[in-house]
């Protein structure tokens, strides 16, 4: 986003910071819980240092957009995954902790999209919040089941990452809202 509006270097930090650590930090102000970044500065450096990486590997990169999508498809199934954990961790209703795990999963690029002046990802038809709802309820139902915590954390990853998976290869699509 920010190479394809022609930004500095600062611009890429800020949008790739808010990305990386947007949803995460939305999750845990809404959860009440100390903000993951502020006690682990390790998350804000590797963002810092993804970014300005991408600042002088933009031009490679931006050949590659499939496999960037690939690879989004990868941190969202992690981060809806690790959303849902945390709120789970917190002793929040089911509910919360799914929201949350989507949340955590959508928020930074939500607000990137917005920060960047482009219409948010959120609101096309693309399969994306769908496929961090199913890891969530996913992994949630098999830990309420009993389920090991990694089993459960493998196959709600895999059914984030199968659904979004399954958008990208076959060009799949929410319906749209029409008017008759």
């Amino acid at each position: 986003m920010a190479a394809r509006k022609e930004m500095d270097p600062i611009g890429f930090v800020f949008l790739g910071t808010v990305t990386g650590i947007g949803g995460g930090t939305f999750r845990d102000l809404v959860l009440g819980a100390p903000v993951f970044w502020t006690q682990e500065t390790a998350y804000l450096w590797t963002c810092i240092g993804a970014s300005l990486v991408t600042f002088w590997a933009a031009r490679l990169l931006a050949s590659r957009l499939r496999a960037l999508l690939w690879l989004d498809a990868v941190g969202l199934a992690m981060f809806a995954v690790g959303g849902t954990q945390k709120a789970a961790l917190l002793g929040a209703p089911a509910v919360v902790c799914v929201l949350m795990g989507v949340m955590t999963a959508t928020v930074g690029g939500l607000l990137r999209d917005i920060m960047a002046g482009s219409k948010p990802l959120l609101f096309h038809r693309e399969i994306y919040a769908t496929a961090a709802i199913a890891g969530a309820a996913t992994y949630l139902g098999l830990r309420h089941a009993g389920l090991d915590e990694i089993v459960a954390a493998l196959a709600g990853f895999a059914a984030a990452f199968g659904v979004r998976a399954c958008a990208i290869a076959f060009g799949l699509s929410m319906p749209n809202y029409k008017q008759s």
